[in-house]
């Protein structure tokens, strides 16, 4: 039998952060300030128009200009998002290998549909994908476990099979919840101040490189 290895997208898959950030940062310039360093952009671009709103204009859900701003950020970056975006080193040879062993990989991302499809043909993901799941393709996104139940049902797999690696809490918390081990992508979008060793990932990739290694004894014993 074989397996399915299921990838989180920004930040694990492919480092998306600079037009993230690029995008941020025209929200500053439309409000007359000057753009910030990319450095304190990076770590909270997995966390999306929320995160990155809240480091780059002290905005919150709730405040009198943050849907405004979000909307204009989301449209910003729409039109922005392949300028700079591009796989992680050594991710394009994982996947072949991953392929080559006769095993089948996913993306199961929290970004929705819209902003994940462009990026994701743009990298060309999609003849190979088994499965893509978007943080609006089901009635909840991570750290619920049904975005990873669904994309292992969807590609023909028991969760039994399938291992998910992802660089945020919530990707190791949807994958233990839907009973599935976990990778940790150390070198994603990590904050100095996130301890990953709190996670309780299986594991741990410190690079993208790294990322097989790590993988591999998590697979199902009669595959390893």
């Amino acid at each position: 039998m074989s397996a399915l290895i299921l990838f989180d997208f920004d930040g694990t898959l492919a480092d998306t952060a600079p037009d993230l950030a690029a995008a941020a940062n025209r929200q500053r310039t439309r409000k007359g300030l000057e753009p910030m360093a990319y450095e304190a952009l990076r770590p909270v671009a997995s966390q999306g128009a929320r995160g990155l709103l809240r480091v780059a204009l002290g905005l919150a859900p709730g405040d009198a200009e943050y849907e405004p701003t979000r909307l204009q950020f989301l449209e910003d970056y729409a039109a922005g998002s392949t300028v700079h975006s591009k796989l992680f080193p050594g991710i394009e040879a994982l996947l072949a290998d991953i392929r080559r062993r006769g095993l089948s990989w996913g993306i199961v991302t929290n970004k929705v549909t819209y902003l994940t499809l462009p990026i994701v043909e743009f990298l060309d993901l999609t003849r190979e994908s088994s499965v893509l799941v978007c943080g609006d393709t089901t009635a909840h996104s991570k750290p619920h476990p049904l975005p990873l139940q669904h994309a292992a049902r969807e590609a023909g797999f028991s969760v039994e099979r399938c291992v998910y690696v992802g660089d945020d809490l919530r990707d190791i918390q949807a994958a233990h919840a839907a009973g599935m081990p976990a990778v940790a992508a150390a070198y994603g979008y990590v904050g100095e101040d996130d301890n990953i060793t709190t996670w309780e990932a299986e594991t741990c990739a410190h690079s993208s490189t790294e990322l097989w290694p790590a993988i591999e004894p998590l697979l199902p014993r009669d595959l390893r």
